[in-house]
């Protein structure tokens, strides 16, 4: 029976965790806190017993401040596992703002606003030959989506014709995942839709979907982000799937939020 470890137990790697489960897996998850499903990041002993037994290990774990928890822990016994596949959930963040631009895993990667993220990423990607680093744009679905803040009053409209964004839909990454424990080679692979479009659209769509009127069109000091949500708006691109595409015979099941929006309902 494959053995999967999977250190960190967010939205994606929960997902991903149930459906190999479901397969036939055995999983063994790591969080801050043991409980029925995981252990404690902290209980160094059975991390590394784990690390030790697992045939694939994947962290989805971001870094913290400006270092990747995982690699100061754990990196030197995850290089050392016997493991056949190991993988690491990072962000297409790492490609900076390419002012609209399409970008693909050739894309150079940008320190600058997301400097650690891009340090764990060239951290994981030299860590093992056999890494698969999957870079991620926004991630939505069920209880996380634009519809979700519709329906709060947390939606915002901001006055930036030019923005866009790429995303995916939760259950198409966790399938990219699943497809490259089967095939394709080690090396980064780019998960997601194919319609990079404007944040505005979205919102549109769901306040039609829900019956809800459209919130105002702000300018972004008007709407008075979080500076994270600020972060969301200071960065422009498109991101290209071709990779996955070809070298894991993967395509989204929801290729655009069209699709995708009524799979959250």
């Amino acid at each position: 029976m494959p053995h999967m470890l999977i250190l960190g137990q967010g939205y994606t790697a929960s997902r991903l965790a149930a459906r190999l489960r479901a397969e036939g897996w055995h999983i063994t998850g790591v969080r801050r806190t043991a409980d029925a499903e995981a252990l404690a990041f902290d209980d160094e002993s059975a991390v590394r017993a784990a690390i030790a037994q697992a045939s694939h290990i994947l962290s989805s774990v971001p870094p913290e401040g400006d270092a990747d928890p995982v690699l100061i822990r754990y990196g030197a016994a995850i290089a050392a596992a016997p493991a056949i596949w190991t993988g690491y959930l990072s962000s297409t963040g790492v490609y900076g703002d390419a002012a609209g631009a399409w970008v693909d895993e050739a894309t150079p990667v940008r320190l600058g606003r997301r400097a650690a993220r891009a340090r764990a990423d060239a951290g994981w990607g030299a860590l093992r030959p056999d890494m698969r680093r999957f870079r991620l744009p926004g991630i939505y679905g069920p209880g996380r989506s634009v519809l979700d803040r519709v329906r709060e009053g947390r939606a915002h409209r901001i006055d930036l014709p030019d923005q866009v964004f790429s995303r995916a839909h939760v259950d198409d990454i966790v399938a990219g995942i699943a497809a490259s424990l089967h095939r394709g080679p080690p090396g980064i692979y780019n998960l997601s839709d194919d319609l990079p479009c404007a944040q505005n659209r979205l919102v549109e769509t769901a306040c039609a979907m829900l019956g809800q009127p459209l919130p105002p069109l702000l300018t972004l000091e008007e709407a008075r982000l979080s500076p994270m949500a600020q972060s969301f708006y200071a960065e422009n691109r498109r991101v290209a799937n071709g990779r996955a595409k070809r070298l894991l015979d993967w395509s989204p099941r929801y290729p655009t939020y069209r699709e995708g929006l009524p799979a959250c309902l």
